[in-house]
């Protein structure tokens, strides 16, 4: 089960990663909310050093590093 959060508005969001690899050859891991949860890109912990915080305006998280 995914990592969960739940905005002012009531909408629940999971939480998900995933591998990417950049330009220049480099590999990342990014992480993303989404309302829907994504089987084999959800995660169930929120990541170490990292806090959700949400967008004023839209109520939509976003992992910041805290």
């Amino acid at each position: 089960m995914a990592y969960t959060y739940t905005n002012y508005k009531g909408v629940t969001y999971h939480l998900h990663a995933e591998d990417v690899t950049l330009r220049g050859g480099q590999q990342q891991r990014i992480y993303y909310f989404a309302k829907e949860e994504k089987p084999g890109k959800s995660i169930e912990e929120l990541p170490a050093g990292y806090v959700v915080t949400e967008n004023q305006r839209n109520g939509f998280p976003v992992l910041k590093r805290g």
